[in-house]
Formats: structure tokens, sequence, C-alpha cells
């Protein structure tokens, strides 16, 4: 059975994780213009906000993310702490295989300027809870650059296990590079 997205919404202690919506405009908008410049390889450069219109907020993130989950391909939530409602990132739960497999694919991003406040493995670790009692999934992977200490050292606060280093996994950066896979199973 499918899971509906616009259903599925779960708070900690200070966040709130759901489905973004359209009235997160604003929200979602200084989210991206208060990022401090890049802090360090992984750490994306700030997004050029110069267009971006509620209406193209509403088509090319809302729509987009919805038929994402329609088709059980992707499922992305919003980041928001509960104090304020301010958007601190995402967290994205990818499927990689269904049928047996039950498998699927973590990725996460908190926005740089809330960085070193426990936000990140507070998120993670509720995104996890979503993956296997919401969304069905049995695994849960996190590919990993091996250089990406502050990554491995989220997947491991947030209770995910090292398993293998897939070499040449994934093609980035102009090469082919390897990464850490940390996994976690439905209990």
């Amino acid at each position: 059975m499918k899971p509906e997205i616009h259903n599925i919404k779960s708070e900690t202690d200070r966040l709130i994780i759901r489905p973004l919506q359209n009235q997160d405009y604003e929200r979602w908008m200084e989210g991206f213009r208060n990022r401090l410049p890049s802090q360090h390889k992984y750490d994306g450069n700030k997004m050029d906000m110069h267009g971006w219109t509620p209406q193209k907020f509403s088509e090319d993130v809302i729509a987009k993310l919805q038929l994402l989950a329609d088709r059980d391909e992707a499922y992305v939530f919003g980041v928001f702490r509960k104090s304020d409602q301010k958007h601190l990132g995402k967290v994205e739960l990818s499927t990689i295989m269904r049928d047996e497999f039950q498998w699927g694919l973590l990725g996460y991003t908190i926005h740089n300027q809330y960085w070193r406040n426990g936000y990140g493995k507070e998120a993670v670790k509720e995104a996890l809870s979503l993956a296997f009692k919401e969304l069905h999934f049995h695994r849960i992977e996190a590919h990993i650059n091996i250089d990406n200490k502050p990554s491995i050292k989220l997947a491991e606060s947030a209770g995910m296990e090292f398993e293998c280093t897939r070499k040449g996994f994934i093609y980035e950066f102009e090469e082919w590079t390897d990464n850490l896979i940390y996994f976690l199973n439905a209990k």
C-alpha cells in the first residue's frame, strides 16, 4: 500500500517534519537566503533565489515533490523548528527497490546557519522512524563520500551502522568516487 505523503507529519521535541506546502514559500526562501558562505566541499554554494516566486515554488518544488511521492520514487520532508516555524532544511527518502527488498536511500541537508545545534541528528532519527513506520521500508542506506566527516558523524550518531565502501560508486566532481555505505534495518 502506497503511503499518502500529505498525511505524513511527525514531531520531535524541537522539530516538525512534514512535506513542504505552498504556504511555506516565505520560510523556504528565508532559509536559503540566510545561508552562510559554503563551509566545506559538501556544503553547496548559496542558491541564487532571484526569480523564485510563489508560483515557481508551487510548480517547481511542491508539484514535483508530490509527483515523486505519487510514483513512490522519493519522499522529501521539510524540517521546521517548532519554536518559530523556521525552515531548517530537509530529509529525503528515495526508493531504491520495493517488492521483497523494501530498500531506500536517506539524504539530509540542514541549512548551514543552523549547524551545530543537533537539528540534523534529530531530523535524521525521525526520518528513519518515518521510513520504517510510514513508508514501510525495511532497509535504509546513506551513501556518504569517504571524506565527508560531518555526514559520517551524523549517520553514526543517528544509529546507522557502517557496512562497506563501494568503490567508484557515484560520478561526481568529474570522476567516479568511492562512497561509504551506512545502513539501518527495521526492527
